[in-house]
Parts: C-alpha cells; sequence; structure tokens
C-alpha cells in the first residue's frame, strides 16, 4: 500500500483508522467495528460514541479519550473512502510506482532554485511560472527526441 500523508492515521498505535469505522453517508450513520452505530450529525458532520465506548473490549484500540470516540466526517469522506479502496488495487498501485516518479522529478526541477517568488505581484509571479513550466517542458520533449522535420515538429 502506498505511504503518503493522506492516508488515515489510528488515534492509537497499531489501532483502529476511520476506514475500520462503517460510514452510511446515505443514512447519515456510522458504525464502529465494536458494532455501536450512531448519527452523524448534519450540521458539523461529528459522530460521538461517547458512553458506549466504556467497557468496550475494543477501546484500547480504538481511543484514549475519556470521553470516547469521536469521529469527524468530512465533505468528501466518501470519495476519499473510495480512493483509499482503490489504491490497495495491485493494478493500481503499478500504475502509481510508473508514473509517480517522473511527476516528483518534474515538482523538483519547477522548484530548484525557486522556494520564493521572485517578484511583487500575483500577475508577474503567474507570468514567470508558465514560462518556467513551458521551458521545462520543452526541454523534456528534447530529451525525448523532440526534432523539426522541415516542415513540422516530430519526436523521433
Amino acid at each position: 500500500m502506498p505511504t503518503w500523508s493522506s492516508l488515515p492515521r489510528a488515534a492509537v498505535p497499531g489501532g483502529f483508522t476511520v476506514d475500520a469505522f462503517t460510514v452510511s453517508h446515505a443514512a447519515g450513520t456510522a458504525t464502529c467495528p465494536a458494532g455501536v452505530t450512531r448519527t452523524i450529525s448534519r450540521r458539523a458532520g461529528h459522530a460521538t460514541f461517547g458512553a458506549a465506548c466504556t467497557g468496550c473490549p475494543l477501546r484500547a484500540r480504538c481511543t484514549r479519550a475519556r470521553a470516547g470516540k469521536s469521529l469527524k466526517i468530512r465533505p468528501h469522506d466518501a470519495l476519499q473512502r473510495a480512493a483509499r479502496r482503490a489504491a490497495r488495487d495491485p493494478a493500481w498501485q503499478a500504475e502509481y510506482r510508473q508514473h509517480r516518479p517522473m511527476v516528483e522529478r518534474s515538482i523538483a526541477w519547477l522548484t530548484r532554485g525557486n522556494r520564493k517568488v521572485r517578484y511583487r505581484g500575483v500577475t508577474k509571479n503567474d507570468h514567470w511560472l508558465h514560462h518556467r513550466a513551458a521551458a521545462l517542458n520543452l526541454r523534456r520533449l528534447i530529451t525525448l527526441g523532440l526534432d523539426h522535420t522541415g516542415t513540422a515538429w516530430a519526436l523521433t
């Protein structure tokens, strides 16, 4: 499984992550690994298990909070859960490993020596960024074999 900062972390080391809780967005409920179901507040998006955690055999793997486990269900939770499920697929991981190095390298090229903006004002810095990206794209195309055939440009 890929390791990036958007993966959910457990509140307790080696414990349950938010993905261990079953969330029904249509019904507006969240169910903990012990099978306790709570409604998700519409306004804040919280599901509080509170007193249900007292005496729960799974509490040590779930939370250290005295008041019990509380989940924050964010607006795009369903999409994030679906993306994390898709990321477990070996075919997805293979494609991710194939493209990630070039994406990381491109970002490094773009930011090398350019951690701070050079000009005052958004317009000038936007102009600079577009020129920098175009120059890096042209350099990459030349590396891949871009050549002028007399009448047109082509990759050889």
